[in-house]
């Protein structure tokens, strides 16, 4: 008999009775797949940084702050830097080996150096990661890109 937590755990069980149900339903997924940027890159000091949420990073954030990502960024004002820097060292840490909150610190202080403020990582870091990263749908992504050209025009 497996313990409470193991059957908490994943919809093994459930996606393999939702499969046969609609084995007869298949649509191709290339036909509805909407492209999406693979990564979005954070330029620091002339070079690109690549920055994702896996879903293990994410699930790593959810554990850490006891919500989900969406509920940390998407606040009445601008969220606190320490969170900012924290979900951009998740974005980085896949692609870039030991990344640790320290070289976030150093990455941002430099990127201020060269004009940045905190204002614009939210909307020219943090937001176009959080969308390569799936937490918006096409027409949301499609305005938070729209929202990052127009502040990067302006700016």
């Amino acid at each position: 008999m497996t313990n409470k937590a193991e059957s908490l755990a994943g919809l093994d069980v459930e996606l393999e009775q939702e499969e046969t149900a609609e084995e007869s339903k298949t649509v191709s997924y290339e036909e509805v797949k909407i492209k999406r940027k693979p990564f979005h890159f954070w330029t620091v000091a002339g070079v690109d940084h690549k920055l994702k949420l896996t879903t293990s990073m994410i699930v790593k954030l959810e554990n850490k702050y006891g919500t989900n990502v969406m509920n940390l960024i998407m606040t009445d004002g601008t969220p606190p830097l320490s969170v900012m820097l924290t979900v951009a060292q998740a974005a980085l840490a896949p692609w870039e080996h030991k990344t640790d909150i320290a070289k976030v610190y150093a990455l941002y202080d430099k990127w201020l150096e060269e004009g940045g403020s905190q204002t614009e990582f939210l909307t020219k870091v943090i937001l176009p990661t959080m969308a390569v990263s799936g937490f918006f749908t096409g027409s949301q992504r499609e305005t938070v890109e729209k929202a990052v050209e127009e502040a990067e025009m302006l700016g």
